[in-house]
């Protein structure tokens, strides 16, 4: 019933059909080749019963059960051993030679990634003569391309600067910490690792628990890169972010703000976060990835595995992201007129706004 990544890789593709039991957004942000997405419990009539059906989720857990089902209804079903997971490190060690990423970010991807990139420090005075900045890596597809523009705008740089490539490990499972140190290698990014117990933390933790965990995580990195003589920390947030973080405040924290492409701690003296991706679109950052054939960890939450594939556990973020595709059907401006929304605020057209914590009504001084 079990199969393992090197078996599968012995069977010849006609022999077997791919079953991906993950969320859709996790199969759309990278999948086995061939694999169909099924994010049920791998039930469907329509399956071919002569081939192997392999099933596989994140880690293994999910579609050892879905296979059992399936064999019960008389097909040759199996799951893979590990999952996508042990797939994709399985990946990372067959690929011995690394990757030409830096050429890549000076001639194919240069405009849509590297200019874009520069065009933010330059537009928002991210990067000043004598920073020292932590690249926080989270080991997803954004914080990994911001490592390596990071890099590309050392070898360009006009004014000197020091980073380092900070990677915090709040309780990630092995597989899960292989992965992200395997795409390092791969990328040729020296990062630095260093450990937690957030997850322990926020374990027995009911309600906004990934609030909490979100604002521990933050709160490690400014004392880590403070203790490291670090003045700033930048973060892989993109344009994509931007816009969906807005309409998010709107729809469901009744206000209008933006997230900003630098901010001074409040906490850490002395600190302030940079966001160098913020004019950076997430399509070009999967082009990047795919065309180097990358495969990045999309959600390292221990607790992942446990949750519903049901699609009950899908974000609000999701949900916007499906709202915009819907709205550029018929307005393919959409994006960019909400980006720029939050620079064309008239005070004098609305009801009220918060100034330095106070609030200020129109009526005041009507």
């Amino acid at each position: 019933m079990e199969i393992t990544v090197a078996e599968l890789g012995r069977m010849a593709p006609a022999d077997y059909a791919l079953i991906d039991l993950r969320t859709e957004w996790e199969y759309r942000n990278g999948c086995l080749p061939g694999a169909v997405s099924q994010p049920q419990d791998g039930s469907n009539e329509t399956f071919p019963k002569n081939k192997t059906l392999v099933l596989y989720c994140r880690k293994g857990q999910i579609s050892a059960e879905a296979a059992r089902k399936l064999q019960s209804q008389g097909f040759d079903a199996r799951h893979l051993v590990g999952g996508y997971v042990a797939w994709l490190i399985e990946r990372i060690q067959d690929n011995e030679k690394a990757l030409k990423t830096e050429e890549s970010l000076r001639k194919k991807f240069k405009k849509t990634l590297f200019s874009q990139f520069t065009r933010a420090i330059r537009t928002y005075e991210l990067v000043q003569a004598g920073d020292r900045i932590a690249v926080c890596i989270s080991g997803g597809k954004d914080s990994m391309l911001m490592a390596k523009l990071f890099q590309e705008l050392q070898r360009h740089r006009q004014a000197p600067f020091d980073v380092v490539f900070l990677v915090m490990d709040p309780g990630y499972a092995p597989e899960n910490r292989a992965l992200i140190e395997g795409n390092a290698r791969v990328m040729g990014i020296p990062i630095t690792i260093f450990e937690t117990d957030i997850f322990d933390s926020v374990a027995s933790i009911p309600k906004n628990a990934c609030y909490l965990c979100a604002r521990m995580r933050r709160g490690h990195l400014y004392s880590k890169a403070k203790a490291l003589g670090c003045n700033k920390i930048a973060l892989g947030h993109h344009y994509d972010d931007v816009i969906e973080t807005i309409l998010m405040g709107m729809l469901w924290g009744a206000q209008v703000q933006t997230m900003m492409p630098k901010l001074k701690s409040t906490n850490f003296e002395g600190m302030e976060l940079i966001r160098p991706m913020y004019f950076v679109r997430e399509a070009d950052i999967k082009r990047f990835r795919d065309y180097h054939d990358l495969h990045f960890l999309q959600c390292a939450c221990r607790f992942t595995d446990a949750c519903s594939i049901d699609g009950s556990m899908a974000s609000k973020r999701t949900e916007i992201k499906q709202l915009i595709q819907e709205l550029k059907k018929t307005n393919p401006g959409v994006e960019s007129h909400i980006f720029s929304s939050v620079e064309n605020v008239h005070l004098g057209a609305v009801i009220a706004y918060k100034k330095n914590g106070e609030k200020v009504h129109f009526m005041d001084g009507y």
